[in-house]
């Protein structure tokens, strides 16, 4: 009989596989965040200090997480964010985690720095498949993307805000990884003592493919991972404004999201450009050390702007109680990254299926737990909130007492 479990019963024991599997460099570049790791440490305590609230004597048997999600059903309230490293963990890992995703009938968003094309993944991995971009200061490159994901006939397209400038991620610096790669006294020896990723995703592509590039990069500077960078000014989108957010609700026909929304008012802002949707992210940790936390900031987006988009978030999440939590805030679904990214590195498309599995099994515990039913039944009263958190309405509120205050613009000092 087949061991689907891997030997894997949580997310923290895919991430020590990842961790044994990877090079120091490469684990590092997926598990830590910018600078001291603060804003990564935050978003982990954030949850810690939302309490569950159960009930019991409840008949929980029919027990459901599925969502309608842009007027399409799926069996369970979450999506793959977007994460340009799965094909170097694993071999083919960005087909294989969408892979993964599409037997689980959840959506898979394809990152502007994948590796494979977006094309290649539509037709190898099929499923629900969205598309991350990053603006580029030229851009009539970037428009010229949005029509290549228009063509290969993506639903949605997530826009992403909040990389203005590069991060400040020192310990890469230490451990000699960067992109394009570069191979050095720093790194060699740490490469070298993992065999198992140098022989069977290294060695491996260079056998086969060739070395992988930015599939999804302007031809200009579209180099492989080890080339010298080219150009690479072309890439900058540090005068990303307003604006271009409204050129492209011109040009993408489908759901058009804004990820990177930590402010109520640029909630607002996305829904005055049109924006069917914003998630509610600190890039998990990996932007701005001192940003806050996306759970504790959730409530207030709300407020500001649920009612007049689609509100997701993401950072930080590593177990089923995590996604509840943010659900019964009010988020409508829940982005993951990290997690399905360790079980890709640890066993490709069956690590990224555990991953997904994992979830799947403790979000359904947890809602029998609480005493719910449906994620419909799932409201601030199943919460008991810390230190203020949720100020923006009163703990126990029900759902219909939620969606009466979605409309409300939060005022006040900047965050």
């Amino acid at each position: 009989m087949t061991d689907n479990t891997l030997g894997a019963y949580n997310i923290a024991d895919l991430r020590e596989m990842a961790r044994r599997r990877l090079p120091k460099g490469m684990f590092e570049f997926v598990d830590r965040g910018t600078e001291d790791d603060l804003a990564l440490r935050n978003n982990r305590a954030a949850f810690e200090r939302i309490k569950l609230k159960p009930r019991t004597l409840v008949d929980v048997s029919g027990r459901s997480q599925e969502i309608t999600l842009f007027g399409k059903r799926q069996p369970m309230p979450i999506v793959i964010a977007p994460t340009g490293t799965a094909g170097l963990l694993w071999y083919g890992g960005e087909t294989g985690l969408a892979r993964a995703a599409a037997a689980a009938g959840i959506p898979f968003t394809v990152a502007t720095n994948s590796m494979t094309a977006m094309e290649t993944i539509a037709d190898q991995a099929g499923g629900r498949l969205w598309f991350q971009l990053y603006m580029w200061s030229d851009r009539a490159l970037s428009h010229k993307l949005v029509a290549r994901v228009n063509a290969a006939g993506f639903d949605a397209l997530i826009v992403t805000v909040d990389g203005a400038v590069a991060a400040n991620r020192e310990y890469n610096h230490r451990n000699g990884f960067s992109m394009p790669m570069k191979f050095g006294a720093r790194n060699v020896a740490d490469v070298l003592t993992h065999p198992r990723w140098l022989a069977g995703v290294l060695l491996r592509y260079l056998l086969t493919t060739g070395m992988p590039r930015f599939e999804h990069h302007p031809s200009e500077v579209r180099d492989t991972i080890t080339a010298r960078p080219s150009a690479k000014s072309l890439l900058k989108n540090d005068s990303l404004n307003w604006e271009d957010l409204r050129v492209l609700r011109k040009l993408w026909p489908g759901v058009l999201m804004v990820k990177g929304i930590l402010h109520p008012r640029d909630a607002v802002l996305a829904a005055d450009c049109g924006a069917d949707a914003v998630i509610v992210s600190n890039h998990g940790g990996r932007m701005l050390d001192s940003s806050m936390a996306t759970i504790a900031v959730l409530p207030e987006i709300l407020d500001a702007a649920g009612k007049r988009l689609t509100v997701m978030v993401d950072s930080g999440f590593r177990r089923g109680s995590d996604v509840v939590k943010a659900l019964a805030l009010g988020a409508q679904a829940v982005l993951v990254g990290r997690a399905t990214l360790y079980g890709t590195a640890a066993g490709g498309e069956a690590g990224a299926a555990r991953a997904i599995a994992i979830l799947r099994e403790e979000i359904d515990r947890v809602m029998a737990l609480i005493g719910v039913r449906s994620v419909a039944e799932l409201d601030r009263a199943c919460l008991h909130m810390a230190d203020g958190m949720g100020r923006g309405e009163a703990v126990g509120e029900t759902a219909p007492a939620i969606l009466a205050t979605r409309g409300r613009v939060a005022v006040g000092p900047m965050l």
